[in-house]
């Protein structure tokens, strides 16, 4: 099969994939031609998004302010689960200064995110 060339062709397919999905399941034999349709599809349709539509990995000072929010954390009590000091927390997360790898360690841990992320790999 093709490959899809413009977001036309990748909107039908998309159409078409929804058409295809209730007719399928985990019980559907594999020669089912539905599922073989709906298999060529998806792979067609994987490969056009990861060409077109590509996910950026986050900024870091986007990742801490999530997870500040999500663990009800303020730039103090960061500050104190880090060791570092306000001010530090405070250049941080205005990308004025990036942490050391010692508070970056700190970063992936206490904050349980991925070390590649806080390391900008």
């Amino acid at each position: 099969m093709a490959k899809i060339q413009n977001e036309t062709a990748y909107k039908a397919a998309m159409a078409r994939i929804e058409e295809l999905l209730p007719l399928v399941n985990d019980d559907t034999p594999l020669s089912d031609k539905n599922l073989i349709e709906l298999d060529l599809l998806s792979e067609l349709v994987s490969d056009y998004e990861d060409e077109h539509y590509q996910i950026k990995t986050p900024a870091l000072v986007d990742v801490i302010k999530l997870r500040m929010y999500e663990m009800g954390l303020n730039q103090v009590k960061l500050s104190e689960l880090l060791g570092v000091s306000t001010s530090r927390v405070s250049d941080y997360l205005t990308g004025r200064s990036e942490p050391t790898l010692k508070v970056a360690r700190e970063i992936s841990k206490k904050l349980n995110i991925d070390a590649n992320v806080v390391l900008g790999v």
